[in-house]
């Protein structure tokens, strides 16, 4: 757990970026690297990555009846809204998949079914239920990370998918290390590897989960890479959409909902004042609660930053929305959470109380409070 005194918290001058994010930066103006970053876009010079996603495109376009790319989708904006492009603007031939999260909820199957009836190829992959939820229960507790299990899979599985179809492009959506403020790794070289995966998006974590969970060998084929050897022999080209358009899930939302069939739901999501993302699992809102616990910024205030810095939001009207919404206890998923995880309800506080960061928070009323106010 890092340790934070409160009098040192800074936020981004610009939107609401903590400065307890893992790999935040800012420059001598007080701006986080999300907010330079999303300057720096303006003057960026997209012409040139459209012919680099050009060439790229053409490197892999078949033109004979078989997929040449695989996009990743949950049936929400971002995955909707890059298989739109590559089909109907690109002229691609995208296979869709979708790993199953553990508590889908009844939203998101409406939403991904209605995308794959707006004319998409697509396999679902359920890896083993019970590998699932053990890898989920280990990463919950050893990593404050509640649906780890599902995050190796959205990488494994579709690598696995891709070898097994012999698509050598999967394109994910946005690169949220670059975006939403991170690594930069991955600002100028719109390819990576499965070693970034596992460093960055999996958190280094990937190893110690897997040798702990207790689960046989043949439930984990979907939660596995493939060997150095096997990627020798078909290699895979993984990038992100955001690398060659300026990225805006705001207007992902406006096109899935418009080509794709996308509903929002009815009310505000948990813990946010958006409905509009994030509808396809319950785990969501208990993985931006932990977060929240660990470093001190949830749900809304991430929210509240894309809005800020896609200039729909003033700065003033993002604290008072975040003031309103981060932190909220997802009380309405609890019995889910408890059925799933097989832990009793003393157990999950445990969990709680064991991420939550003590310099940022305290327990009162049997909830975690914060000590600091968002400025």
């Amino acid at each position: 757990m890092m340790r934070v005194n409160v009098k040192d918290l800074r936020w981004c001058s610009n939107c609401l970026t903590m400065s307890t994010r893992p790999r935040i930066t800012f420059d001598s103006r007080g701006w986080c690297n999300a907010c330079v970053w999303t300057e720096k876009k303006k003057t960026l010079d997209w012409d040139a990555r459209q012919q680099e996603l050009g060439n790229l495109l053409h490197k892999h376009r078949r033109n004979d009846g078989r997929f040449d790319c695989l996009v990743p989708v949950s049936g929400g904006k971002d995955g909707s809204y890059v298989a739109y492009n590559l089909k109907h603007k690109y002229g691609m031939n995208p296979l869709t998949l979708t790993v199953t999260p553990a508590l889908p909820l009844e939203l998101g199957d409406r939403n991904l079914r209605a995308f794959v009836e707006s004319g998409y190829n697509h396999i679902s992959i359920d890896p083993a239920h019970e590998a699932m939820r053990a890898l989920n229960k280990v990463g919950l507790i050893e990593m404050g990370f509640p649906y780890y299990g599902w995050l190796i899979a959205i990488h494994t599985a579709v690598i696995r998918a891709a070898i097994g179809f012999g698509i050598g492009l999967i394109f994910y959506g946005e690169d949220g290390e670059v975006e939403y403020g991170g690594s930069t790794e991955t600002s100028t070289n719109p390819i990576y590897d499965v070693h970034y995966q596992k460093k960055v998006y999996l958190e280094g974590g990937y190893d110690k989960v897997l040798a702990t969970c207790g689960s046989v060998d043949e439930d984990l084929y979907f939660f596995r890479f493939p060997e150095d050897d096997e990627l020798r022999l078909h290699p895979i080209q993984l990038t992100h959409w955001s690398y060659f358009e300026n990225w805006d899930p705001y207007r992902n939302y406006l096109v899935a909902k418009e080509h794709c069939g996308l509903m929002e739901a009815e009310g505000s999501n948990s813990g946010t004042f958006t409905n509009f993302s994030q509808n396809d699992q319950a785990l969501y809102a208990l993985h931006t609660y932990v977060m929240y616990l660990k470093f001190g910024f949830g749900r809304a205030n991430q929210d509240a930053c894309i809005e800020v810095r896609r200039g729909a939001m003033a700065r003033e009207q993002a604290v008072n929305l975040v003031r309103l919404y981060d932190g909220h206890y997802p009380e309405e998923f609890m019995e889910k959470y408890l059925d799933y995880y097989q832990m009793t309800a003393v157990e999950f506080d445990g969990v709680f109380d064991r991420y939550a960061n003590r310099d940022l928070f305290e327990r009162t009323g049997g909830r975690w409070k914060p000590k600091f106010t968002i400025l």
